[in-house]
C-alpha cells in the first residue's frame, strides 16, 4: 500500500468498529508482565506498535500467547525479566521504548533498546534524566537519542517535578518507583492521560492520586487481572471529524474509552457547534461508552495550552477542521507535537499549503482563518499516521483527487482505517 487516493465524499454514515486503545494496549501487556499470575487481554490493539511492544517482551523472557481472540500473559511476578540476547527493536513506538526504560531501570540486566529511522530522532533524555536521578545508568546516543544502553541498578525513590505534560515519561517514573526504595512523589505536569495510574490499581497496586502530586510507595507486587481494552478515542475521532465535515453525515460508535484525559476532541468538536452525544456504559477500570456525531456548521475555536494534553493526538485532524470552520482557529502549546513521529505542525503546515490552504505556524501551534477551500494534492505523510489519517479526511472535502503517499503507516494504530473509510462512504 504505497499510497491511497481519496475523492470527495457526499455523505458518511454508519458504525464502525474502532480498534482498542493503543495506550491501554501497551500498558496492558507491561502490567501483565509486571504482575504475579495471568494476565487475560482481550480486544488489544493489533498494531505495528503494540506488536514492538509485545516482541520486547517476549525478548525478556515474557511468554505472551493468542488464544482465539485473546492474549494470554504469563507475569513475571515482579521485576524479574530475562537479559535480551539481542537489541530490543522498539520499532517507530516511542511508548514501547520510554515505558521499557522504567520497566528495565531496576533490572539486574544490561539491554540496548533502538528503533526505526524515525524513533531514533526521537529526545529520550527527558526519559532518562528522571530515571538516572532514581540510581538507573544509560548510555544515550549523542546524549539523548536511540540506540540507547540501560544498565539495571538499584532504584531509590525521588521527589520529581514533571516539567512537560506526558503519560509517556510520568509512566516510566511510575513503573520505575515500583520496584524502588521508599517513595517516589511526582508533581508538577502530572495531569495527562492517566491510563497508568488507572491500571495500577487494577492490578492490585497503590498510589495515592492527589491534585498535585501522585505518591509511590516502591516493592509493591501486582496480581494479574483481566483487561478489555475500550476502543481508541484517538481512533474515533477521525470519524467524529468527517462527520462533522460532510452535510448529512452520522456516525455512532461503541466500547469507546471516554477516560476523562482522553475526551478533549470531543470537547472541541462541541465548542465548534458539531452535535456529539455520549453516553457511559461503564465505569471501572476506565469510563467506556457510546459516542455519535452530527453535521452542524463548523466555528472557530481557541486552544489554550491547558487543554492540549487532552487532544495531542487529534490536533492535526482538528487543523483540517478549522480550514472549513467560520472564524478563527488558534491552538497555542502544543509544541510536543514538534517530536512526534514527525513534526507534525510543520507536516500539517505543508500539506495544508498544498492543498490550497493558508496557516499561519507558531513554534507551539498555528492560526487558521475560514472556512476556506481545499483542492485535492499530493500528500506528505512523512510515514505518520495521524498525518495520513487526517489528511485523506480532508480529502473528503477537497476538489478533486487527494493522492496520500506512503500510505502503510497507518498499520501504527489503524490497519483497518483505509478499508473502514470506504465502508462509511459507499
Amino acid at each position: 500500500m504505497p499510497s491511497q487516493r481519496i475523492t470527495p465524499s457526499r455523505h458518511l454514515k454508519g458504525m464502525p468498529v474502532i480498534p482498542g486503545d493503543k495506550s491501554i494496549s501497551h500498558r496492558s501487556l507491561i502490567f501483565g508482565a509486571l504482575a504475579k499470575g495471568q494476565t487475560e487481554i482481550s480486544n488489544l490493539l493489533e498494531s505495528g506498535d503494540v506488536q514492538s511492544t509485545a516482541r520486547c517482551l517476549r525478548q525478556l523472557g515474557v511468554e505472551i500467547q493468542k488464544v482465539k481472540a485473546q492474549y494470554i500473559v504469563q507475569g513475571k511476578g515482579g521485576y524479574s525479566f530475562g537479559s535480551p540476547s539481542e537489541i530490543l527493536d522498539c520499532g517507530n513506538s516511542g511508548t514501547t521504548m520510554r515505558l521499557l526504560m522504567g520497566v528495565l531501570a531496576s533490572q539486574a540486566l544490561k539491554a540496548t533498546l533502538s528503533g526505526d529511522s524515525s524513533l531514533v530522532k526521537r529526545p529520550m533524555k527527558r526519559v532518562a534524566d528522571p530515571l538516572t536521578l532514581m540510581g538507573a545508568r544509560f548510555d544515550l546516543t549523542n546524549g539523548n537519542f536511540a540506540p540507547l544502553t540501560i544498565q539495571g541498578n538499584h532504584l531509590h525513590g525521588i521527589n520529581y517535578e514533571l516539567k512537560i505534560a506526558s503519560a509517556q515519561i510520568k509512566t516510566a517514573i511510575i513503573l520505575a518507583a515500583l520496584n524502588a526504595e521508599g517513595v517516589t512523589q511526582i508533581s508538577g505536569e502530572i495531569h495527562s492521560r492517566d491510563h497508568t495510574e488507572r491500571m495500577l490499581t487494577h492490578f492490585g497496586g497503590k498510589l495515592d492520586s492527589r491534585p498535585e502530586a501522585l505518591s509511590i510507595m516502591g516493592g509493591q507486587e501486582l496480581k494479574g487481572n483481566k483487561i478489555k481494552v475500550p476502543g481508541d478515542p484517538s481512533t474515533a475521532a477521525f470519524w467524529l471529524g468527517a462527520a462533522a465535515l460532510i452535510p448529512g453525515s452520522e456516525v455512532l460508535m461503541e466500547n469507546i474509552s471516554l477516560n476523562p484525559s482522553r475526551t478533549g476532541f470531543a470537547e472541541v468538536l462541541k465548542r465548534m457547534n458539531v452535535q456529539i452525544k455520549t453516553q457511559i456504559t461503564q465505569l471501572e477500570p476506565e469510563p467506556i461508552g457510546t459516542v455519535q456525531a452530527f453535521f452542524d456548521d463548523l466555528k472557530g475555536v481557541k486552544v489554550t495550552p491547558d487543554k492540549v494534553p487532552s487532544l495531542i493526538d487529534e490536533i492535526p485532524l482538528l487543523a483540517v477542521l478549522a480550514t472549513q470552520a467560520h472564524g478563527t482557529t488558534t491552538i497555542e502549546g502544543a509544541e510536543e507535537l514538534r517530536v512526534k513521529e514527525s513534526d507534525r505542525l510543520e507536516a500539517v503546515a505543508q500539506n495544508l499549503r498544498a492543498m490550497g490552504a493558508n496557516i499561519e505556524t507558531r513554534p507551539d501551534g498555528f492560526k487558521i482563518v475560514g472556512p476556506q477551500k481545499l483542492r485535492g494534492a499530493t500528500i506528505e505523510s512523512f510515514h505518520d499516521h495521524r498525518i495520513a489519517m487526517a489528511f485523506s479526511i480532508a480529502g473528503l472535502v477537497a476538489q478533486g483527487e487527494t493522492e496520500i503517499k506512503d500510505a502503510e503507516c497507518v498499520s501504527i494504530s489503524y490497519p483497518q482505517f483505509f478499508e473502514t473509510l470506504r465502508e462509511l462512504t459507499r
